[in-house]
């Protein structure tokens, strides 16, 4: 008899300190100002910076600046190409010839869109000097026809 009886009090300590345990993990308020699960200096530190990295990546993205395996340019900027090398522009790239000579490449019709006379230039066709061209399906482009031959490009392409 008595070994039952310490075998019951062995058990009802063990669920007495199991319901108090219980009761004082739910009472302590986890993120609270006197438990903080975070210290502030670690957000603004740490966390605040990461966050504004990933948010600058992600506008970087969006606005076309990041371009994989190609460059990307809001604004107008020299390309030299040597003979044979093509300049390949994404959809809405715009190009200039400025010095040497270029045709036009591209899979299938339209080719390259001549914005300074509102025509259409096909595949193979000579691109004229200071003419704005753009390019408004993927796959299009210029090859340059000459020794040296300086285009101004805006928006994404790639050169091979």
């Amino acid at each position: 008899m008595k070994k039952d009886r310490w075998l019951l009090r062995a058990v009802v300590l063990l669920v007495l300190s199991a319901g108090l345990m219980t009761t004082a993990s739910l009472a302590a308020e986890a993120g609270s100002s006197g438990d903080p699960l975070v210290t502030l200096s670690y957000l603004n530190d740490t966390f605040f910076n990461t966050i504004m990295q990933r948010v600058d990546q992600k506008i970087a993205e969006r606005t076309g600046q990041a371009v994989s395996g190609g460059t990307s340019s809001a604004s107008f900027v020299v390309v030299t190409l040597s003979e044979g090398q093509t300049l390949t522009g994404g959809i809405g790239c715009e190009v200039m010839l400025r010095v040497g000579s270029a045709v036009c490449v591209s899979p299938s019709d339209p080719g390259l869109i001549d914005e300074t006379t509102a025509s259409t230039l096909a595949d193979g066709a000579a691109l004229v000097q200071n003419h704005l061209y753009m390019m408004t399906i993927e796959g299009r482009g210029v090859r340059a026809t000459a020794a040296t031959t300086k285009v101004l490009a805006r928006g994404s392409y790639t050169v091979a």
